[in-house]
This record gives C-alpha cells, sequence and structure tokens, in this order.
C-alpha cells in the first residue's frame, strides 16, 4: 500500500465522534478520528514496512502517525530517525505510546530515553520515562542495568513533585512497570511509590484517574505475574 491510498483510507475511517474524544485526550490536529482497531486492520495488511511508517509519519496526520508506529520495523529505526520522531510526537498518543512503543524496540532506545528524560520539552521528557517503562517490560532482567534503574527510582522520588504534568504520569508509570517487571527491583519500586504518595495529575475534566503504582504492582504479585515480560508493547 502507498501513503496515498492509506490516507484515503484513514479518511473514510474517520468517526466525528472519535475525534472529538481524541481531542479531549491530548490528540492535536490533522486527525479524521479512527478508532485503533480499525488501524489494526491495516496494520494487518502492511505487518512491517520500514520506509512506509516513516513516511506515513512525516504526514503529521495523528492517525497516520500512530499506524506508523504499528507498521515500524522498530531494528530498523536510528538514532536520526528516533529523534525525528520524539520532536515531532505533540500528541498524547504518540508522545506516550508511539514512540516509546518503537524506541523500545530498537537498539538505541535505552540511550536515547536517557537524554529525554532530560529535556525541558514535556512531551520529550515524558517520551523519555515512557520508552524506560516499556524497556524493562519487554528486556531480560540480565540485560538490564539495575542499578542504574535504582538511580532512575530516586531520581523519580525527588523531582516528581516538579516536573510537568504528563512527565509526572509517565514518571509513574515507570515505577510501576519497574516494580511489576523487574522482580530485583520491586521492592525498590515499592519503597519509592510510597515515599512519593498520591500523584495528582491534571486531567482537563476527564474521568482518566493516575495508576496507584503500589496497587499496581501488588496485583501483579497476587497474580503470579510478578517479573513476566511482555512479549511486545504496541497495542
Amino acid at each position: 500500500m502507498t501513503v496515498n491510498q492509506i490516507m484515503t483510507e484513514l479518511k473514510s475511517m474517520g468517526s466525528d465522534s472519535i475525534r472529538t474524544l481524541l481531542l479531549k485526550h491530548g490528540i492535536k490536529e490533522p486527525l479524521f478520528g479512527v478508532k485503533v482497531e480499525h488501524l489494526k486492520t491495516i496494520q494487518k495488511k502492511v505487518k512491517k514496512d520500514y520506509q512506509l511508517a516513516k513516511d506515513l509519519y512525516a504526514t503529521g496526520n495523528a492517525d497516520a502517525m500512530y499506524l506508523a508506529g504499528l507498521i515500524a520495523d522498530d531494528e530498523k529505526m536510528t538514532v536520526a530517525d528516533l529523534q525525528t520522531w520524539v520532536r515531532q510526537a505533540v500528541s498524547q498518543n504518540i508522545s506516550e505510546y508511539t514512540v516509546p512503543w518503537v524506541a523500545a524496540g530498537s537498539p538505541h532506545g535505552y540511550e536515547l530515553a536517557l537524554q529525554w528524560i532530560d529535556s525541558s520539552d514535556e512531551h520529550i521528557a515524558a517520551a523519555g520515562w515512557a520508552t524506560l517503562g516499556n524497556i524493562v517490560a519487554l528486556r531480560p532482567d540480565p540485560t538490564l542495568d539495575l542499578a542504574a534503574l535504582k538511580v532512575l527510582l530516586a531520581r523519580v522520588v525527588k523531582t516528581i513533585a516538579a516536573v510537568d504534568d504528563r512527565v509526572r504520569m509517565t514518571m509513574n508509570g515507570f515505577i510501576i512497570a519497574v516494580g511489576s517487571y523487574v522482580t530485583a527491583l520491586s521492592a525498590d519500586a515499592i519503597a519509592a511509590a510510597k515515599k512519593i504518595g498520591t500523584v495528582i495529575v491534571d486531567m482537563h475534566g476527564r474521568a482518566c484517574k493516575v495508576p496507584d503504582a503500589v496497587a499496581y504492582i501488588d496485583k501483579a504479585k497476587s497474580k503470579g505475574t510478578l517479573g513476566k515480560k511482555k512479549k511486545m508493547v504496541k497495542c
């Protein structure tokens, strides 16, 4: 499929009600308002396509950018590609899901995430923390730098109250990921969450809630899934 063919199909799948809902959830114009389930019908046809993913992302259309993440060949993504993607990820679903998913599956994700969390741009810093959370959910513990992750947990405790809302949200997600997927650091993550206490994020009137990190990690324990890695993070 070509970019033009896909954009025509996305336009036909768009819904005003979905578009309005997405706008309320931090998605930026332009977009058609396509349900993820419809995007996945295209994903099944395309599967992986490195160049097509980049071309779709470059349209700036939020629906196309999300689809680009689903069909991206993560291992082929270069540092330059990922830096371009994160700079352009002004919609929350792109900065906190699409880019982190692809970065986590690339060879460059960890190093870039450590750069991104230092950014003064909210969407870039949020993408960095979300990428780190995806990495610990995917990669086997022996491949992770546990000492560095402990330092990052301490950084979250020290700085979370002072950062922007979306960074705060993804920092909280990072704690949940470490506690749920890295067995050796589960107790450290719970301790960090307890030090932080209730995480407050302005949802701008939406019904969404900030996940309780301790409750989420305890749930993983009770289900017997603590430390069980994900096969994929894209959804």
